[in-house]
C-alpha cells in the first residue's frame, strides 16, 4: 500500500483528495511498470502512461517530473526511514545499529525491494542513461542526507568523513546485493527470502561498523 493511503500529517487518516491522488500516483507506477516490460522504456510515452491511469498528460505532471522516476516512487520514504531510524535511536545503538534498522522497516513495510519493480529498475539503470543518470541522483543524495544527519547525531564517533564513509557502505551493499539477488530468477517469487538475504548481506558488509568494532570507534 502507498504510504499517502495511511496517515497524513495532521494526525488523523487521509482525506478522500489524498487517498485518491495516492491511488492514481499507483495506477501511474503500475501501468508505467507494465508498458517499460512490454514494450521498452524508450518506445513507452507519458501519454500512454497517463492514458493508462485515466489521466490527462498535463496531470501527469503534477505527480512525476518525467517516466524516468516512474521507477523510483519509494525513495523518499526510504531516506525518511533512515532518518527516522537516527532520530528514535536507542542509547546504546551505534550507526550501523540505526541504518540496519531503517533497512528491516523498509523491507516490513514495503514489496517494492524485493518484487517486480526492483527487478525491472535494476534492469533499466543498465540500459537506459536516463534512468541510470537518475539513479545516481537519487543515491548521492540520499547518502549526503543520512551521512549528515549521522554525523550530528554521533558526533563523538563520527565525523563528515567517516559519516558518509558508513553511509556509502551501506548504500553500496544494499545496492550490490539487490542486484545479485533480483538477478536470480529464483529469488523474484520469494521476496522474503530476498529480504533474508539482502539482511544478511548488508549486516556483513557493516560488520565492521557494529558498536565497538572497527571503524565506529572514535579512537581510530
Amino acid at each position: 500500500m502507498d504510504a499517502d493511503l495511511r496517515w497524513v500529517h495532521n494526525g488523523g487518516m487521509a482525506s478522500l483528495r489524498d487517498r485518491k491522488r495516492a491511488r492514481t500516483r499507483q495506477a501511474l507506477v503500475e501501468v508505467a511498470a507494465d508498458l517499460f516490460e512490454r514494450q521498452g522504456y524508450d518506445e513507452t510515452t507519458v501519454a500512454q502512461i497517463a492514458a493508462g491511469a485515466e489521466i490527462g498528460t498535463r496531470t501527469f505532471f503534477s505527480y512525476f517530473p518525467g517516466k524516468e522516476h516512474l521507477v523510483f516512487p519509494e525513495t523518499d520514504r526510504r531516506v525518511h526511514a533512515a532518518l527516522e531510524a537516527i532520530d528514535q535511536r536507542g542509547p546504546k545503538d551505534g550507526p550501523a545499529e540505526v541504518l540496519l534498522r531503517a533497512l528491516r522497516r523498509v523491507g516490513d513495510d514495503s514489496d517494492d525491494l524485493s518484487e517486480r519493480l526492483a527487478a525491472l529498475r535494476l534492469r533499466l539503470i543498465r540500459e537506459v542513461p536516463a534512468v541510470q543518470g537518475l539513479s545516481l541522483r537519487i543515491q548521492l543524495d540520499a547518502q549526503r542526507q543520512i551521512a549528515t544527519h549521522l554525523a550530528a547525531a554521533f558526533p563523538e564517533r563520527l565525523d563528515e568523513v567517516r559519516a558518509a564513509a558508513l553511509t556509502g557502505a551501506f548504500v553500496g551493499a544494499v545496492t550490490g546485493a539487490l542486484q545479485v539477488l533480483l538477478e536470480r530468477e529464483e529469488s523474484r517469487d520469494d521476496p522474503a527470502a530476498v529480504q533474508r538475504a539482502l539482511q544478511e548481506a548488508v549486516d556483513a558488509a557493516l560488520a565492521p561498523w557494529f558498536s565497538g568494532a572497527g571503524s565506529d570507534r572514535s579512537d581510530h
